[in-house]
């Protein structure tokens, strides 16, 4: 049986398409996030089909998930982005106990039972504090690109204390240390120390390991150690780290009845 799982996020919208019979994911894709998310979702789902030469009708079930899974009228059912970044890590990780995800614009701390259910979790959405576009603010306003801000980081001798933990305020704080001639590297480390000690204030006092951690902002280089520092505890980074809520989707499509025609 093959299923799709359509993860549309508040920065980017993913596609996996996924075998359940054999267990593997057999295409995935990832595109800007728009205004049209219905259209965008479709092109990217049928560019997905195609890259894995498959015709979209052979796909049996659609979930959606993300901020915009209602607006992804095709799919067959939405469902949390929660229990699907579980789903998700757990088929790739199936000891993790703790799943640390820190997407565009938020970031959650989700703890796991056997099998991959939730037992409880804690989100941060009201500020773009402890976030990706924390890190495309500070990028830029360090002239760098956000690819290569991990990077940058690694030459620091002393990360800086950033203080502000909402967007604006830091960003005029990071000016102010840049006038005081603080080295770009330090700003860098500090503000990736700033956005761990926000997920470990999350995670409050207690963190079952293994933790995995997932989500665009686990591409960066730095952000583990950051982490494993904040929450003195080993942290190791999903295979799939951008794709694991639209791939927990698709495998929670696979044990859905499909309830109409595709498009």
């Amino acid at each position: 049986m093959i299923c799709a799982g359509i993860d549309a996020g508040s920065r980017a919208t993913k596609v996996v398409l996924f075998d359940s019979e054999q267990s593997r994911v057999l295409g995935s894709g990832l595109a800007e996030q728009g205004v049209e998310q219905q259209r965008l979702a479709t092109d990217l789902f049928e560019r997905t089909c195609g890259e894995a030469q498959l015709d979209r009708a052979a796909v049996n079930a659609i979930v959606a998930t993300g901020y915009g899974r209602n607006a992804i009228r095709f799919a067959d059912t939405t469902i949390t982005e929660i229990t699907c970044h579980a789903q998700g890590v757990h088929h790739l990780v199936p000891a993790a106990r703790t799943i640390i995800e820190i997407g565009g614009q938020d970031s959650k701390f989700i703890t796991l039972e056997d099998g991959g259910r939730v037992r409880d979790f804690a989100m941060n959405d009201r500020c773009a504090a402890g976030s990706g576009r924390f890190l495309e603010v500070v990028a830029a306003r360090l002239g760098v690109d956000l690819s290569t801000l991990g990077e940058l980081s690694r030459h620091s001798r002393q990360a800086a204390l950033i203080s502000s933990m909402c967007v604006v305020f830091a960003e005029t704080e990071i000016i102010g240390l840049l006038a005081e001639g603080i080295a770009p590297a330090d700003i860098a480390a500090g503000v990736q120390n700033a956005i761990a000690l926000r997920v470990a204030t999350l995670a409050g006092r207690t963190v079952t390991p293994p933790i995995c951690f997932t989500g665009g902002v686990a591409l960066q280089s730095g952000m583990i150690r950051a982490l494993e520092t904040a929450l003195s505890c080993p942290v190791q980074v999903s295979r799939l780290p951008q794709y694991t809520g639209a791939l927990g989707a698709a495998i929670l499509a696979s044990r859905q009845p499909r309830a109409r025609p595709l498009l």
